[in-house]
Order: structure tokens, then sequence, then C-alpha cells
């Protein structure tokens, strides 16, 4: 039986939280850009608030991606 990769389980942990901090701030972000939508920095903040989202949900399923393969092990092909 095969045991848990510690290293590889602290790695994924560590995305988690960077995924949580990404999942504050996006939307925080972007709030910001649709209250000062007259201000002439309203396309670039909300390009940035959108890119955030997008990589905030990239980081989660690869944060779930590392935790599975630290638990069950890597996929052989």
């Amino acid at each position: 039986m095969k045991r848990t990769d510690k290293d590889l389980l602290v790695k994924g942990i560590k995305s988690f939280v960077y995924t949580a901090l990404l999942m504050f701030i996006a939307p925080v972000v972007l709030y910001q850009a649709f209250k000062n939508t007259d201000k002439p920095l309203f396309i670039p903040v909300l390009v940035i608030g959108i890119a955030l989202a997008g990589f905030a949900i990239y980081m989660g399923f690869r944060s779930v991606n590392i935790v599975m393969d630290a638990v069950f092990g890597k996929k052989k092909t």
C-alpha cells in the first residue's frame, strides 16, 4: 500500500492558500473596477480583475490535482 507523499501534500496545501487569497483579491479588484466606471483606469483594472479571477480558477484545479497526486500517487500512463 502506498503512503502519502508529505512534501507534495505540503505543496498542495500552500497552493490552496494562494488560491484562497486569489479568491478574495479578484472580486475586490473587480468591485473596484465596476465602482469607478467613469475613471480612466477602468479598463486596465477590469482586465486585471478578470485575469486574477481566471488565475484563481486555474490555481484551484491545480491545487486539487497536486493534493490528489500526493494522496493517491501519480497517474501512470
